[in-house]
């Protein structure tokens, strides 16, 4: 089993980084084989809506959001971090997560379908439960069982050493994977014992205006 962990922040060894890896080795403690994937500096164009996904499978730019497609379905489960920028997730993560989500649902990939996902965020001081609140949409509309901490998922610093000081958040990122590890387990076991996934229904779309 394989968790891949996303660090959506333009530091590749910052906060976020450091929050991550606290998950990472409770993960690996409990035998699940983790991957970090950063999303790297260079600018992510947000989802445009023009529907190339539907035909080709993936995103009509080629750029980090198709690497990271490129390995999605070697993964189990998830964990998306973020930085806190004005009290919401940072620009690049937003409109990779956008695009990522976009070109599964579209592209009718289901990469994502009943494989669990979290958050963790990074921040100095506040916007943390807004961007948690924000990011977690993406895995509710994926059909996608949400793994949860004793705490919502957080940690508090300026810089990696601050982190690092932060006790209970760094608990709580050791929470959040050990629970993350107990899911994937059973699910495991679920499947190994014949229980079937749950029937699936053709998607219908409806909107609110009518003739």
């Amino acid at each position: 089993m394989k968790v891949l962990l996303v660090n959506g922040s333009p530091h590749k060894k910052g906060c976020t980084y450091t929050a991550i890896t606290e998950v990472e080795k409770t993960l690996n403690e409990e035998g699940i084989d983790t991957e970090i994937f950063w999303i790297g500096t260079k600018p992510l164009a947000g989802c445009t809506s023009c529907l190339k996904c539907a035909e080709i499978g993936h995103c009509s730019f080629d750029d980090r959001v198709n690497d990271f497609l490129e390995i999605v379905d070697d993964a189990d489960g998830f964990i998306f971090g973020s930085p806190v920028h004005y009290a919401a997730a940072g620009g690049a993560i937003t409109s990779f997560m956008d695009r990522v989500f976009y070109s599964d649902l579209v592209g009718g990939r289901q990469s994502f379908y009943l494989k669990p996902a979290a958050v963790v965020i990074s921040a100095r001081r506040a916007g943390t439960t807004a961007t948690f609140d924000q990011l977690n949409k993406y895995f509710t509309v994926s059909q996608m069982p949400i793994i949860s901490s004793r705490y919502w998922n957080m940690v508090h610093g300026t810089k990696p050493e601050d982190v690092k000081k932060d006790l209970e958040g760094l608990q709580t990122m050791r929470v959040l994977a050990r629970n993350m590890a107990w899911f994937l387990k059973c699910k495991d076991a679920g499947t190994k014992a014949g229980i079937q996934l749950p029937e699936k229904e053709e998607i219908i779309f409806t909107n609110f205006i009518r003739d």
